[in-house]
């Protein structure tokens, strides 16, 4: 085995762990939206740090092992490094940095195609819930594509609701793949089959810009958003059962794909309230962002408990 073989091998994460990048971002998004603007900085720098050492590391491993490489990029896990673009690129636009936004769009756009291609290949039946990326890497790029598109015209909100439609397509293949056995024997990832209407939501509340669609359109969009998170706080109150029927404590990397769904759960609830004017769905939005940020403190700490844990093996801790 050469040096950066071994290197790879030491420094490569499984790519469920972009699932931190993801919940992350999206807590940053949501305490922006909520009014907690320092604590949201400071994840955002967390999640983009974490998100250039999985670049490093994805990096390391296609120039010391492209075997292995090559045999991670076609599964669903992979398509978090899309999601994870895209939702650090939102909160960049945010932020007011539209350069950086458009650079992780015109990133994740290229990547995306390859891994989605590769990812809807390799799929089989009975699949855990990381099948439902196939959808949030799609609405991601729907999200960010609408967030940009009053700065670059018109084509582009275009082409999210072309990729919001192509999500929901996705959206229901992955459904029809999905053990459902996963709501009660998931390690957590099966959080996204949740998360993943969620994340439809809010691509949908970010093309609901008055004067942008035909008035037939615009209702349905409107409509299409109120079923799409009426439908993803449906599957919270299922998974949220099954997490009470089957308890599983302890850490595992899947988890940050458990809080990666509440997190956008509520940042969909904030911005359908802002776009539609609903207040009660902004009061609710806000109650479940913190039990988002207690799931991300309580996965942090089992992190870092596992990570610290003396006579451990170098490499991410699983």
């Amino acid at each position: 085995m050469t040096g950066g073989a071994r290197r790879a091998r030491w420094t490569a994460p499984p790519p469920a762990a972009g699932a931190a990048v993801l919940a992350t971002g999206i807590l940053s998004v949501g305490l922006h939206l909520t009014g907690f603007e320092t604590v949201s900085v400071v994840a955002l720098c967390l999640a983009t740090t974490v998100w250039l050492l999985l670049a490093y590391a994805f990096s390391a491993l296609l120039l010391g092992n492209r075997r292995r490489w090559a045999a991670s990029a076609d599964t669903p896990p992979a398509l978090t490094a899309v999601a994870a673009s895209t939702v650090l690129g939102a909160r960049f636009e945010l932020l007011g940095a539209t350069p950086v936004a458009v650079s992780f769009l015109v990133l994740a756009a290229l990547v995306w195609p390859v891994l989605l291609v590769a990812v809807l290949r390799h799929l089989t039946r009975r699949a855990p819930g990381a099948v439902f990326l196939i959808c949030v890497a799609t609405q991601g790029l729907a999200v960010l594509s609408a967030l940009l598109a009053p700065k670059a015209g018109g084509w582009l909100a275009r082409v999210a609701l072309a990729l919001f439609l192509l999500g929901l397509v996705l959206y229901a293949d992955a459904l029809a793949r999905f053990d459902v056995r996963q709501v009660v024997t998931g390690a957590g990832d099966h959080w996204i089959a949740g998360g993943a209407l969620a994340i439809s939501a809010l691509a949908g509340s970010k093309l609901l810009v008055p004067g942008e669609w035909p008035d037939g359109v615009e209702a349905a969009l409107r409509t299409a958003t109120f079923v799409l998170l009426a439908l993803d706080l449906a599957w919270y109150a299922v998974l949220l059962c099954g997490e009470l029927v089957h308890r599983r404590p302890g850490y595992d990397v899947l988890r940050w794909a458990t809080v990666f769904p509440l997190g956008m759960t509520a940042v969909a609830a904030l911005s359908t309230s802002a776009a539609t004017g609903v207040d009660w769905l902004g009061a609710l939005g806000r109650v479940l962002l913190w039990i988002a940020v207690a799931a991300w403190l309580a996965t942090a700490y089992g992190l870092a408990r596992l990570a610290l844990r003396p006579g451990r093996r170098p490499g991410w801790p699983r």
